[in-house]
């Protein structure tokens, strides 16, 4: 089969490939990838900023997929050859709150990914796929929508009529736009692009703020909060921008850590974080009985994720290059024809 081989760190090292096509073993599948979609954790991986001690080399690379069960290993029940089935990141976490180890089964590092033409998946860490999706669409689930509807009602507790704060127009963001809106939730986003904010606005987003033009955003967000602040924010960017997420959120709200596109590391003011009783939660993604929760929900709102652009299979470098400026969205990779 073909498949991009991350062979040394660095985007040039990323080379299109022939290698085996896998077999799958008990419990396992094997899927041909019908499309994947691109997170900032693929291009931290192949940039060598993402556990780099923990990948193998040759690496397939890319964690979210979804495609069709043309085999089965011994004992397979939960699926059968014809399924269409989406890739779980942390294939075993299945329930409850991680274990110490769910990062050593990650798929797109240090498991082998869906950058190829099939891969495989064990049945416990599938999930069938949406049924109202095309690939491209349902590619996006994996990492992007579940971290937001894990961060918003699994972590959050979101209510009808609360307050939610995203970050920028990535596929987090967007999702959690999606989601909250659909829950009855008035959202506030904050970009660096008027034109973005335009287009987040009409996802339903009641207002935007421009963190270039008001560098003090957060006070900004609590002027539209009547001084309160937010009941859920979405913190995508890390670094010291999480003490603006702490003024920015309400007394005991919640601040669901999901990213670190500004930095790894933050100088974190204790005393507003101690007097406001902030529940800082860093979000992993989520265990895969709320993938599977979380899907009826999208088909129940007729949500649907919204892609910025659909690259094919040979031109998967252009699609990271395209992540590596931003997005408005998901970047999706087809790679059946």
């Amino acid at each position: 089969m073909k498949a991009w081989l991350l062979k040394d760190f660095g985007l040039n090292n990323l080379e299109l490939g022939d290698v085996p096509v896998p077999v799958p073993q008990q419990g396992e599948l094997l899927v041909r990838v019908g499309a994947v979609s691109l997170n900032f954790r693929d291009k931290a991986i192949v940039d060598g900023i993402y556990e780099p001690h923990k990948v193998p080399k040759p690496l397939i690379p890319v964690s979210d997929a979804v495609g069709e069960v043309v085999a089965v290993g011994a004992g397979v029940t939960r699926f059968q050859v014809g399924d269409r089935v989406n890739s779980h990141l942390y294939s075993h976490w299945l329930d409850g709150a991680p274990a110490p180890d769910e990062p050593e089964y990650c798929l797109g590092s240090p498991l082998p990914g869906g950058l190829a033409e099939y891969m495989i998946l064990h049945e416990n860490g599938a999930v069938k796929a949406p049924a109202g999706m095309s690939d491209e669409e349902a590619s996006t689930l994996p990492i992007a929508a579940l971290t937001a509807w894990y961060s918003l009602m699994d972590v959050g507790n979101l209510q009808p009529a609360q307050t939610v704060l995203v970050q920028g127009t990535g596929g987090v963001s967007i999702f959690a736009v999606q989601i909250a809106v659909a829950q009855g939730a008035r959202v506030i986003a904050t970009s660096s692009s008027d034109a973005n904010l335009d287009k987040i606005k009409a996802l339903g987003v009641s207002d935007g703020v421009n963190y270039r033009t008001h560098p003090d955003w957060e006070q900004k967000v609590l002027e539209l909060t009547g001084g309160k602040g937010v009941d859920v924010t979405i913190d995508v960017a890390g670094g010291d921008g999480l003490n603006k997420s702490v003024l920015a959120t309400k007394a005991a709200g919640v601040i669901a850590q999901v990213g670190f596109l500004t930095g790894q590391t933050a100088q974190l003011q204790l005393m507003p974080v101690i007097f406001r009783q902030t529940t800082i939660r860093g979000i992993a993604v989520a265990p895969r009985t709320s993938f599977d929760r979380m899907n009826p929900f999208l088909d129940r709102h007729g949500i649907k994720p919204v892609i910025d652009k659909v690259y094919a299979f040979q031109d998967t470098v252009q699609a990271y290059e395209h992540l590596a400026r931003g997005a408005f969205g998901k970047v999706v990779i087809k790679v059946a024809d």
